[in-house]
């Protein structure tokens, strides 16, 4: 018996809610109706193209957004396909690296013109990428930038000073701008200096978000 008292009452003050926004709403209407009355012929002429503007402002805020929102959709897209095309430079690093490496390649001429082919090809596939948006991040003998490189490892070099990159161990690329992947490299340390890039390895952590975030 208690409950059903107990669930009338909260029923009553939810009806009694319900009214009183529904009274509020028209004495509202009412107000408007009567703020309406008052205005002069010029003044809803004004009071209308008012409104007409901010619907218009609205609409095309709202255009902005979705357009907005539609190229996000597709450079994410596109972004996600890039980074896995960059494999296909990867796999040319690493064939172009064996061959060189390999005796055999190296005393037959013939077989050693393949290596001026991959070369050739991976030029093609890197001016394909750039009339795509994606660009080659040029790091040798650049200052080590976290948000652009990743490094791996510290050489000792007394004619250089610290931080300063001189090797490339995998390309790395941008895409319209943002990080699409960055270069993993070898950075320059001098003999006596033992903070020379460790704060640039602490930030191989921080690059490695950022290329996730992007």
């Amino acid at each position: 018996m208690k409950d059903e008292i107990k669930n009338n009452s909260e029923q009553e003050k939810t009806n009694n809610t319900s009214i009183n926004e529904e009274i509020d709403k028209s004495i509202n209407k009412e107000k408007q109706k009567s703020e309406d009355k008052n205005l002069t012929k010029d003044e809803k002429i004004k009071d209308l193209e008012e409104k007409l503007v901010r619907s218009l402002a609205e609409m095309e805020n709202q255009r902005r957004r979705f357009e907005k929102e539609k190229e996000d959709a597709f450079d994410f897209g596109g972004f996600a396909f890039a980074r896995e095309s960059l494999l296909l430079i990867d796999n040319l690093d690493r064939a172009k690296i064996s061959i060189s490496n390999n005796e055999i390649f190296k005393k037959n001429n013939e077989l050693s013109k393949i290596l001026e082919t991959f070369d050739v090809v991976q030029k093609d596939l890197i001016s394909i990428f750039k009339r795509n948006g994606i660009e080659l991040i040029n790091c040798l003998n650049k200052k080590f930038d976290p948000n652009y490189h990743q490094a791996m490892l510290e050489i000792e070099d007394e004619n250089k000073e610290s931080g300063i990159i001189v090797q490339e161990i995998q390309k790395g690329f941008t895409m319209k701008g943002r990080l699409l992947r960055p270069s993993l490299v070898g950075v320059t340390k001098k003999k006596d200096d033992k903070n020379s890039t460790k704060n640039e390895l602490k930030d191989n952590k921080k690059n490695e978000e950022n290329s996730e975030k992007n």
